[in-house]
Order: structure tokens, then sequence, then C-alpha cells
């Protein structure tokens, strides 16, 4: 009859090392931080729409409204980044049975992670080239901040008794959208790589656990 192996405890430098994880605490404490920020942010953009709402054109509404699903989903990626990296990387949470764990919470693990990230990313990466598109839209015309003719169209839009917080010049350039429109879709291949990766080291780990089986 074999008697069950008791674990080894870990000496002195391999505690250290393990230990060391926690240094990270103060990382996420920061992120949790930098989520209240994000809300107050929410509330004051929040507060501007209401106040302005029946002053504010559909194009206007529609930019700011981009704006707050910017700040929810770069708050959705700040949740992910400060569950699952805790979770992950530091220490177990010990949610199981509560009501409100995050489904992706269960099977959480590096590569999820990463690919999850990276969706996070091209959704933010999405909603900021569909603001400079709308932005761009509202702004076409105008010449380019800084230049000659914008100090000239500033000039004469006051001249002509337009208020002065209106805009003269825009600084979004076709160079500048299409690069917008490149980086955005560098994101997409970088996650569908992630993904691919994933995907053959999973398939890989399988297909070895059938031939040691």
């Amino acid at each position: 009859m074999s008697t069950p192996s008791t674990a080894t405890p870990p000496g002195p430098l391999s505690a250290l090392i393990f230990s060391s994880r926690w240094l990270q605490l103060p990382l996420y404490l920061g992120l949790i931080a930098a989520q209240g920020v994000y809300v107050v942010l929410f509330v004051k953009e929040l507060w501007h729409l209401i106040h302005g709402a029946a002053s504010f054109g559909e194009q206007a509404i529609m930019l700011i409204v981009l704006g707050l699903i910017d700040v929810v989903m770069i708050s959705n990626l700040l949740v992910m980044v400060i569950v699952g990296g805790y979770e992950t990387f530091v220490s177990r949470l010990r949610l199981e049975g509560h009501p409100d764990q995050p489904e992706w919470l269960s099977h959480v693990n590096a590569s999820v992670l990463k690919v999850k990230l990276a969706m996070a990313i091209i959704g933010i990466s999405s909603i900021h080239l569909l603001k400079t598109f709308i932005e761009a839209g509202m702004a076409g015309g105008l010449p380019t901040c800084g230049t000659v003719e914008a100090l000239q169209a500033a000039k004469l839009w006051l001249e002509l008794g337009g208020p002065a917080n209106a805009r003269t010049c825009t600084t979004y350039t076709s160079a500048g959208i299409m690069w917008q429109a490149i980086i955005h879709a560098i994101f997409i291949l970088s996650a569908i790589g992630i993904a691919w990766t994933d995907r053959l080291m999973q398939n890989g780990g399988n297909h070895r656990e059938k031939h040691a089986g």
C-alpha cells in the first residue's frame, strides 16, 4: 500500500521569489483608483450631454454618446485587467459560488486574458475610429489648424460676427485618418494572431496528452 506523498515546503529563496508576486498589488490598487477617475469623467460627460441636449445637434450628441461608450469600454478593460490579472498572477479571489462571479473568470488564464484584452482594445479602437470619421465629416472643408488659411478663416469668422467658440479649423488630415485606420487593422490582425497561436498551443497540448495516454 503506497503512502500519499507530502508536498515539500519551498526553501527560503523559492518562498521569497514566489512572494514577490504581491509587489503587483499596488499596481492593481492603482488601476482601481484609475477606474474611479473614469467614473468621474463619465458623470461629467453625462452631465454635459443632459445640460446641452436641447441645443446640441444630432452629430454632436452622437459624439458625446460615443465618448461615454468609450469610457465604459475602457472601464470594462480595467475590470478585466484588475480581476483577471490578480486572479492569474497574484492570488485566487475565491469567488466560487458567488452569484456575481463573472462567467469568464472560472476559466481565465494568461492566454484567455490576452485574447480578451486584445478584443477589448479592438472595440476601443473602433469607437475612436468612428468618432474620427464623424468629426472629420463635421469639419469637412475646414482648413488645417496652425496654417495660414486657418488663421485667416478664424479672423474672417470673427469679423462676420460669428461666435468665438465656433470651430474654424480641423486637426484631422487624410493622412492621419488613413494611419488611424491602418493601426486599427493592425490591432485586428494582432488579435487574430494571438487567438490563432493560442489555438495551436492548445491543440499541441491535447495532441501530446493523447500520445501520453
